[in-house]
């Protein structure tokens, strides 16, 4: 048994940076056991497998896998498979913009595809699930332990707190003082074991303010630079160069936050820098009365590879 398959890189327009990811076009009569087997030989971050949609309405429907198992969401691989499948014409452009939505564990994921010339730069997508707080406390000391940091390298001035959030896969995001404690961030995977990975968010994401953006006009009012690390030893990933996830509901969490309390609030996030592989994610929130109503995560992608797969 054969398929085709293409390979990205999500969340940069240069190739060998941004976020790796595999998508099989056709993933129609692979079991789950299969899609896993294949997640693991190409040992990206993430591999989708394409199917026909359930309802004829939609696109397409996704499945998601990690090395580790399959996800109801995530959003470079979202992204992608919308910049993948438009590049290589299995979704026809209507022009300048062109609206799909994908089927995925989480429910129906709108996306936008941006083209120029006929060809797709940009894709964003619109989460299918509001950001959803966890109800579970974190010691500041127990996390810095877990990352290699001292607890003054966590943040808890400004109402910055450890906090883990969801969009239909939890993580814990973790404010840290300075870019110098950003890079010296290493999991241990023991003291995670013991702390993290029962918890309801055991996906670390660390993040600090760009020190330009902030003197300018700061993450409280939307609007900010970011620069993140995410470690997820439970799905399988050491370290992931974008986490589109991640960063949908990263907007809830400065949202709730931020001082500005309707309107539209703007954030660049950049992640990847420390692994090699730099990746660049826009996320906008939608607020009312300081409540989130819609979160939209997008970027560019590269084609890498495109290929055959042999299935045993």
């Amino acid at each position: 048994m054969t398929r085709n398959y293409h390979t990205a890189d999500v969340f940069t327009s240069t190739a060998f940076g941004g976020n790796q990811l595999a998508v099989l076009p056709d993933g129609a009569g692979l079991s789950d056991a299969e899609m896993l087997a294949i997640a693991r030989e190409f040992n990206f971050p993430e591999t989708v497998f394409v199917l026909p949609p359930e309802n004829s309405a939609h696109t397409r429907r996704l499945r998601i896998f990690t090395p580790g198992g399959e996800l109801p969401f995530a959003g470079h691989p979202t992204v992608g498979t919308a910049f993948v499948l438009a590049h290589v014409g299995e979704v026809e452009l209507t022009g300048a913009e062109t609206r799909i939505v994908f089927e995925e564990g989480v429910g129906p994921v709108p996306v936008l595809i941006r083209a120029e010339n006929g060809v797709p730069v940009f894709a964003e997508l619109t989460a299918a699930k509001l950001p959803e707080r966890g109800i579970d406390t974190y010691d500041a000391d127990t996390v810095a332990a877990v990352l290699s940091l001292a607890p003054a390298d966590i943040r808890t001035d400004g109402g910055f707190a450890i906090e883990g959030v969801s969009c239909g896969v939890p993580f814990l995001f973790v404010p840290v003082r300075d870019l110098d404690a950003l890079g010296r961030a290493r999991v241990k995977l023991d003291l995670w074991e013991e702390a993290l990975k029962n918890s309801w968010a055991p996906e670390i994401y660390l993040f600090v303010e760009d020190a330009a953006s902030a003197t300018r006009n700061g993450v409280a009012t939307g609007d900010g630079v970011i620069r993140a690390r995410m470690f997820a030893p439970k799905l399988g990933i050491a370290e992931d160069p974008a986490t589109g996830g991640a960063a949908a509901a990263f907007a809830g969490y400065l949202t709730w936050r931020a001082t500005k309390r309707d309107g539209t609030l703007k954030w660049t996030i950049n992640q990847g820098v420390e692994m090699g592989r730099p990746s660049r994610l826009e996320v906008e929130a939608d607020v009312e009365g300081g409540e989130v109503r819609e979160v939209r995560v997008g970027g560019a992608s590269v084609l890498v590879s495109s290929g055959v797969l042999h299935v045993p």
